[in-house]
C-alpha cells in the first residue's frame, strides 16, 4: 500500500519534471537528479511535517479521523484530476534555488497532508516517508528523460492516475474503519 501510496504522490512531482525536461535544450544525469532531489527530499520531509502537525491534535478528532482521511485523501486526488484539465502552463527550464524551492513545496503539499493523516492513523511515519521520498526522485528523474523526449504527451495521464489513486486509498481507509 506505500508503495501505491508514494507513486500517487509523486505523480505531480513527475508531471512538473516532465514539463521540466519538455524546457531543457539538454538533459544530463546532473539535471535530473537535481530535479529528483528536491522534489523526492521535500516529499520525504513533508509527511514527517505532516505527521507532527498531525500528532499534536489527533487525540480530540479521534471518533472522526477516518473521515477526515478519507476527505483529505479525496480531496488532494480530485485536485489533481482537474489539474490535469487546466490549461498547459509554460515552464521555466531553470534549476534555481528559488524556482526549485517553489515547485518542491507546491509538488508536496499533498504530502503534508498524508503526514496528517498517518498521524490520525497512528500509522509509523519514517519508513514510508522514505519510500515516498526515494519513489518521488526516482520517478521525477524518469520524469525529466521523457519530457525531453515524449513531451506534453504523459503530463495528464499521470495527474490523472495519482488522483485516482489517492481517492481509492482514502475510500479504502474509510471502508476499513466503518466495516471493521
Amino acid at each position: 500500500m506505500i508503495l501505491v501510496l508514494a507513486v500517487g504522490l509523486s505523480m505531480d512531482a513527475f508531471a512538473v519534471a516532465i514539463c521540466k525536461g519538455l524546457a531543457m535544450r539538454t538533459i544530463d544525469f546532473k539535471k535530473c537528479f537535481i530535479v529528483g532531489i528536491w522534489f523526492g527530499g521535500f516529499q520525504m520531509l513533508m509527511p514527517i511535517l505532516g505527521y507532527f502537525l498531525g500528532r499534536s491534535f489527533a487525540d480530540g478528532i479521534k471518533a472522526y479521523d477516518h473521515w477526515i482521511a478519507f476527505g483529505l485523501l479525496c480531496f488532494i486526488g480530485g485536485k489533481m484530476i482537474v489539474e490535469a484539465f487546466k490549461k498547459v502552463e509554460q515552464t521555466d527550464s531553470s534549476l534555481s534555488f528559488k524556482n526549485m524551492f517553489v515547485l518542491a513545496v507546491a509538488t508536496s503539499i499533498d504530502a503534508l497532508a498524508v503526514g496528517i493523516t498517518f498521524a490520525f492513523l497512528g500509522t509509523e511515519i519514517l519508513l514510508p516517508s522514505a519510500i515516498i521520498g526515494v519513489t518521488t526522485l526516482i520517478l521525477s528523474m524518469s520524469g525529466v528523460k521523457i519530457g525531453s523526449i515524449f513531451g506534453e504527451k504523459y503530463k495528464s495521464r499521470a495527474e490523472i492516475a495519482g488522483g485516482i489513486i489517492l481517492i481509492i486509498l482514502g475510500i479504502k481507509i474509510l471502508l476499513e474503519h466503518l466495516l471493521g
